[in-house]
């Protein structure tokens, strides 16, 4: 008597597509209004001068520009200071 074996089911098969996170822009590179410099997620980088952060983190620029990164020391809550990357344009 021949039979074929049920398929069942499988575990596989069900990985996320990737998100694409990272530096968009690198340091010394030009930008305009509204690209893209880094998408993260949480801060990882700060937002300086003529860059804001969207509400998924996403930094982007305000101002057309060169793309420049600064590493600078922020005052937490707890009044311990740490250093943070800081992205800021420097317009043309």
């Amino acid at each position: 008597m021949a039979h074929t074996k049920s398929g069942g089911s499988t575990k596989l098969g069900r990985d996320s597509a990737s998100k694409r996170l990272g530096v968009k822009k690198f340091d010394g590179q030009l930008t305009e209004v509204g690209n893209i410099l880094i998408r993260q997620r949480g801060t990882k980088w700060y937002p300086g001068s003529n860059t804001k952060k969207g509400k998924d983190d996403t930094i982007y620029a305000l101002k057309k520009g060169i793309v420049k990164f600064i590493e600078k020391k922020k005052k937490t809550f707890s009044g311990k200071t740490k250093k943070i990357k800081v992205i800021s344009i420097i317009p043309d």
